[in-house]
């Protein structure tokens, strides 16, 4: 059975059925939100759903199963553990006070794409890895958008209260130029005010966004190139225990032939 579960599990066609019934489930749910779809069809939408969600307890018991055994081995990859959140959720009875939760576990099917495709859990992985450095750079952007909000109140305060009357208008102000909208008609506004404050609006748009944006950047990237050496390493023992066992096997085999030609011959 659990040589059988092992074979499912590592089938590509197995994973891929299991990719396309989440791809499913999700263009089905984008119609559920119709209300018009929803009052005529709502029976076959919850066969619909109770399918999946004995498709996926019989994907999670393969699975479980290819463990043999061990099965908390199977839980000790983070993506096998939330797979088996978000379908043991789905099981929660849609009715009281439990509604609401059962209707989020059946949302997070969709968020399964990203545990079955390999390239969005190498996004991800990238992600929480740049947590800590993204930290640093925040950091460093909340003291420019501090300077420059005192700076901002200070020059432009009594002429343009609305944008820069505190130091709290003055941050949402500049929260608002980093997005680069209208940052040309506060400047023209704050020209009136004084001739150099095109100076404050530039310096401010190329510190900001384009270096601090540059240092987000490349901390993803340095960080990405991070998570692929990782999984590369982690991957390299099953490799060499793979290529061991193999060659045990073919050792075995030839040890049994000889083995058996010296019967013969006595």
């Amino acid at each position: 059975m659990t040589a059988w579960s092992r074979a499912v599990a590592g089938d590509p066609r197995f994973q891929h059925a299991v990719l396309s019934l989440i791809v499913l489930n999700a263009v089905v749910m984008g119609l559920e939100t119709s209300p018009a779809l929803a009052a005529v069809y709502a029976p076959a939408f919850w066969w619909f759903h109770a399918l999946v969600q004995a498709a996926f307890v019989v994907e999670m018991s393969i699975r479980l199963a290819a463990h043999g055994a061990r099965p908390a081995a199977f839980f000790r990859d983070g993506w096998n553990t939330f797979d088996f959140a978000v379908v043991a959720a789905a099981l929660v009875p849609a009715v009281g006070p439990l509604a609401t939760i059962a209707r989020l576990a059946r949302i997070l099917r969709i968020a399964r794409l990203v545990s079955t495709v390999p390239e969005l859990r190498l996004i991800v992985g990238t992600m929480l890895r740049s947590i800590p450095a993204m930290g640093h750079v925040l950091m460093l952007l909340g003291l420019l958008l501090y300077g420059y909000a005192i700076v901002g109140v200070s020059l432009f305060g009594s002429h343009d209260p609305a944008r820069w009357g505190s130091l709290g208008r003055a941050l949402m102000t500049l929260f608002e130029v980093m997005t680069l909208e209208g940052w040309v008609e506060m400047m023209e506004a704050s020209l009136a005010a004084s001739p150099w404050a095109w100076i404050f609006y530039v310096s401010f748009i190329v510190v900001t966004v384009f270096i601090v944006v540059n240092l987000f950047i490349a901390v993803v990237i340095n960080n990405l190139d991070a998570t692929k050496a990782a999984e590369a390493a982690a991957a390299q023992p099953a490799g060499d225990l793979a290529g061991r066992l193999r060659l045990l096997k073919e050792e075995l085999a030839a040890l049994e032939a000889h083995v058996r030609q010296e019967r013969i011959g006595s």
